[in-house]
């Protein structure tokens, strides 16, 4: 015979609430604490945290001693580079005259040099148009080149040259000089209709350097010199005063 639905229900009930109290009944007490365990190992390092605000300055309670006596030098350092040359300044005043020296000794007009010549053309020689006085008259300090017609300047200074030359013909003759390494000419001509004998002449101050040449050149197209024993030709030069 089945039993009713609502009895069946009332014993699951009756037997829950059995077991609860048998099990708040049947509770051991709680056991002792366990020994701490072994340390584990070191976490990650955190984050960099904010920087602080500056603290306040501390306040000087020390009294401010004296002054040091100075220390001695020490050794002189090595000398730097030199440096790059400045600009020229301007130019400073004169400086006052200095003292007069003392008279030197008279120098003796012997012993100073006197270059002269004079040479005549004893022959209708010419080279290179040059006109050759070949017999010397006066050559002092030997300065003339009667084998070329050129004299050789020796002695720095001021000279006189002149000439003197005899044609029957139109004839132009110049004093050439070889200064500061170029030839300056200066020109003479003569125009001689008749057939006559006529003397066309020339001088000139010129201003030498030791190795300065002079001479006489004709020009090749204008006439000859007259040579026989009627007249001569002449060629001189000679130091009016030393420069330096």
């Amino acid at each position: 015979m089945e039993a009713p639905r609502g009895w069946l229900v009332i014993s699951v009930l009756a037997i829950s609430l059995a077991s609860s109290v048998t099990q708040d009944v049947c509770r051991a007490p709680d056991g002792i604490n366990g020994s701490a365990g072994i340390p584990g190992r070191p976490g990650r390092p955190g984050l960099k945290g904010e920087r602080g605000e500056p603290g306040a300055p501390a306040i000087q309670t020390g009294i401010r001693g004296l002054k040091g006596d100075q220390g001695d030098p020490g050794p002189p350092g090595n000398p730097g580079r030199m440096g790059y040359p400045g600009p020229s300044g301007p130019m400073g005043p004169p400086g006052l005259p200095g003292l007069k020296g003392t008279k030197g000794s008279p120098g003796n007009i012997k012993d100073q040099p006197r270059p002269a010549f004079s040479a005549v053309r004893p022959n209708p020689l010419t080279r290179d148009n040059v006109v050759i006085f070949g017999e010397v008259i006066t050559n002092q300090e030997n300065v003339y080149q009667n084998n070329t017609g050129r004299f050789r300047c020796s002695v720095p200074g001021y000279y006189y040259f002149t000439f003197q030359v005899v044609s029957k013909w139109d004839i132009c003759l110049s004093i050439r000089s070889s200064r500061r390494g170029q030839i300056q000419p200066l020109g003479f001509c003569d125009f001689n209709s008749k057939g006559f004998l006529q003397v066309v002449s020339g001088g000139t101050v010129l201003h030498l350097q030791q190795g300065d040449q002079v001479w006489i050149e004709k020009d090749a197209s204008k006439g000859r010199i007259y040579h026989g024993p009627e007249a001569d030709s002449i060629f001189s030069g000679f130091l009016i005063f030393p420069s330096a």
